[in-house]
């Protein structure tokens, strides 16, 4: 490929991304620059409303978002004075089916960006598309977000060897296969930020589903393909009441020991499933504690150091 091809593809990329910088104001964009992969219309139109239960979590009604054909980043950026250079793309859960766009999505956003962390925020495509495995159309969207941050990482002041990802629930499933399926994309390059690697330099999962096969409890799901080199550090949490069911979680934090992936995990004896990370009574709300600490122990928080002043200034 020549030279003049190479930054011709470069410049569509950045072109594709232009996000707003602005924590007080961030503004969605669209994650393809063109026709979305195996999409042929025919959902209804995209809603966002109010979850069934008034009373939603911690006395808070959940924003649920159904029928994503578009998929967006959304960038929040932390305050200057806090912002360390790290970034993660957060992955709201939902069963595949809707999104919980508050609760997973914006106001964790709004933590990370507490600790000095860009949150990127993925509104991946759901309903499950039929015939496909739940993750597939929702895996293209992680792969290409990743790419986008990594290879846009200058202009959102990010330092590209650590940009982690965070789900919960089937996000957080979302989230560990991209982790464990990274080599290559499942779709046919757009510009030059399919080129750019999509594997995260770290992951969090909090509550994760779909770990291990349906009808084996005991074996993990055939993509998660958990290796040391390919699988990156990874932290979990889950409470022993979930209805998910704790297996799962233990399964896949037992195979990440095996092949020799850092890990640490969090069990809590309460909580149950959905809780985000609002502030309740229980003690599974204060996860965010540990995962700001283990964000820490691994260096990925670590303030980047200020450009020197050039001669004679």
């Amino acid at each position: 490929m020549s030279l003049e091809k190479i930054r011709h593809l470069m410049t569509l990329a950045t072109l594709a991304f232009a996000p707003s910088l602005h924590a007080s104001d961030p503004k969605p964009t669209p994650l393809w620059p063109g026709p979305v992969p195996g999409e042929h219309g025919g959902l209804p139109a995209e809603t966002s409303a109010p979850g069934p239960d008034p009373k939603g979590i911690a006395g808070r009604p959940i924003e649920i978002i159904s029928n994503v054909s578009v998929p967006t980043l959304t960038v929040y950026k932390p305050e200057k004075s806090k912002d360390t250079g790290a970034a993660v793309v957060v992955c709201p859960g939902g069963g595949y089916y809707i999104l919980a766009w508050d609760l997973e999505g914006t106001e964790v956003c709004d933590w990370l960006n507490s600790i000095g962390v860009t949150g990127v925020l993925l509104k991946y495509r759901v309903p499950r598309r039929e015939g496909q495995p739940p993750y597939a159309a929702p895996l293209q969207d992680a792969e290409r977000a990743m790419g986008i941050v990594r290879s846009n990482a200058d202009q959102l002041g990010i330092d590209p060897h650590r940009i982690g990802i965070l789900g919960f629930s089937a996000g957080a499933n979302l989230a560990a296969v991209l982790c464990n399926n990274h080599e290559s994309r499942t779709y046919p390059a757009v510009d030059a930020a399919d080129a750019v690697g999509c594997r995260p330099d770290f992951c969090v999962l909090v509550y994760p589903a779909y770990l291990t096969l349906d009808d084996k409890g005991e074996v993990l799901a055939p993509e998660m393909r958990v290796q040391k080199g390919r699988t990156p550090p990874t932290f979990i949490v889950m409470a022993e009441d979930d209805p998910v069911g704790v297996r799962n979680a233990l399964i896949y934090y037992a195979g990440l020991g095996a092949a020799g992936v850092p890990a640490e995990m969090h069990l809590y004896a309460e909580g149950g499933h959905g809780y985000g990370l609002r502030r309740t009574s229980q003690p599974v709300t204060t996860w965010t504690d540990r995962a700001g600490a283990w964000l820490q122990s691994g260096g990925w928080l670590a303030r980047r150091p200020e450009p020197a002043a050039a001669p004679g200034r």
